[in-house]
């Protein structure tokens, strides 16, 4: 087994023993990476799980800001599956789990209400990935999907590589090839909770949100996107200036009502497509710990865990609804079935790649 540059004295606490065991033949394992500032951040390579992202606040306190848990097997059993794991083969959701490619017309998996969701419930969340830890700071996993799995084409190598920087930036890199046309749409679902993780973990409703983005994807009442690019100005949608999450997020917009809450695509502004640009950022006052998210994807959803339901994780916190904030890079959401949204086709001979960065930071 690779090393995992694993110490017993780690800052969030977590045992490499009890991450690890034997699932179809591969072993899950427990990755530490470190940087010169004592940032940590923890990672599982079942489904790609960050477990912990130990950063300090205004006053030098170290806390963990994800939401996570403490063994493998409440990692596979979670209440919430895609609690800060990797998406894949399609993140977000296709309309009745249908879509079209070349006059061929694919089924996927039914998980959420009439919809596929995330990849179906044994997408790349609940797979064990190949891991190498070449250093403190970078770790690198690889997964190839096979074709039909889940219901989609082609054989699809995946890389995914995770790097810790001294400027206390969490970058994803991701890579993937094909050897048959299909649909790909990778994220990763961190579940964001600024303020520390807690019994139970306050509310994000307090944390001063911007994004970089003009417009929204709308939704109808099953969470399926309309086609149609709206404006944010004038909704309770519009952070292109600094607001808390709260602040809107009980208003009788109809948008919120579907969503419970935001769970909804935002349209990042861009110069080209697949540049890296600033997509969010996001303070939580108390603790003056901040996020800044940077991608090349042309969208990010934005969700603030308003399906949680208490559970308990790491350390024996608990995850109430609106007690952490997601924000998803992606392509939009029915892709597949939405020809005029950036297109997610991938062809043999073509490379996907993606780019993002979480930077944490302090606001005194």
């Amino acid at each position: 087994m690779n090393n995992t540059y694993y110490q017993e004295n780690n800052r969030c606490g977590l045992k490499r023993a009890d991450f690890q065991k034997g699932i179809n033949g591969k072993i899950t394992d427990l990755y530490i990476l470190s940087n010169d500032n004592g940032v940590e951040v923890a990672v599982t390579n079942y489904g790609g799980a960050i477990l912990a992202i130990m950063v300090p606040d205004k006053n030098g306190k170290f806390g963990n800001v994800v939401q996570g848990h403490d063994n493998i097997d409440q990692v596979i059993n979670s209440p919430e599956p895609f609690l800060s794991t990797l998406i894949g083969r399609y993140g977000n959701r296709i309309a009745k789990g249908k879509f079209q490619l070349d006059g061929k017309e694919y089924n996927l998996t039914i998980n959420n209400g009439p919809n596929s969701l995330h990849g179906g419930p044994t997408g790349y969340h609940a797979r064990v990935w190949d891991a190498e830890q070449t250093s403190q700071q970078s770790l690198t996993l690889h997964y190839l999907s096979k074709d039909g799995e889940e219901g989609f084409p082609g054989n699809l190598d995946i890389t995914v590589n995770y790097t810790l920087t001294d400027q206390n930036e969490l970058k994803l890199t991701y890579s993937a090839k094909t050897d048959k046309r299909t649909i790909v749409n990778l994220t990763h679902h961190a579940f964001f909770s600024l303020a520390g993780l807690a019994n139970p973990t306050p509310s994000v409703e307090n944390n001063i949100l911007t994004i970089n983005a003009d417009h929204f994807t709308p939704m109808d009442e099953v969470s399926i996107t309309t086609g149609e690019i709206l404006k944010v100005e004038g909704t309770p949608m519009d952070f292109r200036t600094p607001h808390t999450v709260g602040s809107r997020i009980n208003e009788p917009f109809q948008q919120l009502i579907w969503g419970a809450g935001y769970d909804h695509n935002y349209v990042l502004n861009k110069r080209e497509p697949g540049e890296l640009t600033f997509a969010v950022k996001c303070v939580e006052p108390i603790s003056g710990r901040s996020l800044e998210m940077y991608t090349t994807e042309p969208g990010v959803q934005v969700y603030t865990a308003n399906w949680n339901s208490g559970f308990i994780g790491w350390h024996g916190a608990t995850y109430p609804s609106r007690s952490a904030i997601c924000f998803e890079a992606q392509h939009f959401p029915d892709t597949p079935n939405k020809p005029q949204f950036p297109s997610v086709e991938l062809n043999p001979g073509e490379s996907y790649r993606q780019v993002t960065i979480y930077k944490f930071g302090i606001e005194k």
